[in-house]
Formats: structure tokens, sequence, C-alpha cells
């Protein structure tokens, strides 16, 4: 087993005003060599949005797009038609493929919104565009995995052009369970959205990130009461 640890204090940082933004990996003005990416996971921004503000129509190709509200409502409008508002509990994918642009902006001019931005380098280039949103409902992730995304349109969850499976748990402290990878190679990236959790034996505090690889399986352990994402991609671009 390989682990790789990214201390919430260790990520890139930007504040504009109306958008406070830490960066997982390499972004904008944030290059850092050694965090360029976690196998095909490539961008991880964690985003707190001003009230009535948002990122105006920007283009995208070639990636896959994931956004999951923590709290507050995003709006999203793009260049196919597409219009959709996504609230904490909701996880929204956009397949850029061949090229589309779109926009993301608080819904609300009274709230702030605080959402995280994923991008995934797809397995097939040049694809149609898509978009997609679903609801989950909080229950069903208490002590256990709640897959929100795969690469199977018949499985549960949202689905991606890449073999990447995400999760969302919420463990009551000293709750355990083991992950199982579910393809040989991937590697899986756990971001703690809340609390404190042990993963492979690593203490990990609130957005902290740890990649682990190279095993078929691994605990992880409430140590409070926490909220996590777990990203399984595959290891190599």
């Amino acid at each position: 087993m390989q682990t790789l640890l990214h201390t919430a204090d260790s990520r890139g940082h930007a504040s504009h005003g109306w958008l406070n933004s830490y960066h997982t990996f390499s972004f904008a003005g944030y290059n850092n060599p050694q965090r360029m990416h976690f196998g095909v996971l490539r961008v991880l921004n964690d985003d707190t949005v001003a009230a009535g503000n948002g990122f105006g129509t920007h283009p995208h190709d070639n990636m896959e797009i994931i956004s999951i509200p923590l709290e507050g409502t995003l709006e999203h409008k793009d260049s196919a038609g597409n219009h959709g508002i996504i609230r904490s509990g909701d996880v929204q994918v956009m397949s850029a493929g061949t090229g589309i642009a779109h926009s993301e902006k608080n819904h609300s001019h009274t709230e702030q919104v605080k959402f995280l931005q994923i991008w995934v380098f797809p397995n097939k280039r040049n694809v149609p565009s898509r978009y997609d949103q679903q609801t989950f409902r909080a229950e069903d992730r208490h002590n256990q995995f709640q897959q929100v995304l795969s690469p199977n349109p018949d499985d549960a969850g949202v689905w991606i052009h890449q073999d990447a499976w995400f999760h969302l748990a919420d463990f009551d402290a000293g709750f355990e369970a083991e992950y199982q990878v579910k393809k040989p190679g991937n590697g899986v990236y756990v971001f703690v959205l809340e609390g404190d959790a042990t993963v492979a034996g690593q203490a990990l505090h609130r957005r902290d990130g740890f990649g682990v690889w190279d095993t078929t399986s691994f605990t992880v352990q409430g140590d409070s009461n926490t909220r996590l994402l777990l990203m399984e991609v595959p290891m190599d671009l």
C-alpha cells in the first residue's frame, strides 16, 4: 500500500473578494509541480462564493466536471441549453467532451454558497457534451459508503467517462468500515469534509486529503462524527 497526505493548510489559496478558493492540486495562480494530480483526478477546488456572484460563462473541453454543493444553492447554465439549481445533497456532472461553455453562480442574493468543483480526465476524448444531476438521501450514507458516481449509466449515482467511483459517507465517532477498491490499479483520494477520521492508519482532520493506492482495501474510521468524500480513480493517465 502506498499513501500520500495533503493537509488542509498545505493547499493553494486564492481570495478574490467574491470568491474564496482552496486548491488541492495546481490550478490558476497556484502552480505546484508536486501537486498536479492524483491519477486522473486533476482538480479538487473547495470554493465559497459570495451572495449574488459567480463564475461567468467560460469554455471547457475533454474533461469530466463534477460539482458537489456543501451549503447554499448553485445555479448552472450552459451552451447546450441546460439550466439547473443544485443544493446540498445533490451531485452534478458535466461531460465537456467536444466542447461546452457554462456559468456557475450563487443562486442566492443573500447567502453564500460552498461547493466542491472536481475535474477528472476522461477515458474517451471528443464525446458529445452531457449534463446530469441527482439528489441523494443523507440517511443512505449514515455509517455506510453511499455511491454517488460511477462509470456505468445503469449503476447508482451519476456517471462519467472514466473508471471512477465516488462515495459519500457520514460516520459516527468510533464507527469503522472497510473500503473495497472497485477496479485493480485504481487509487482512492479521501477528502475529509467535516470532523476527524483515521484512514489506513493515518489520522485526518477537516479538509485534509489522503491518497491510497497499490491495495485492494483499507479501513476508514470516524474519530468524531465525520463526513467524507472518497474518490476512486485510475492511477494511470
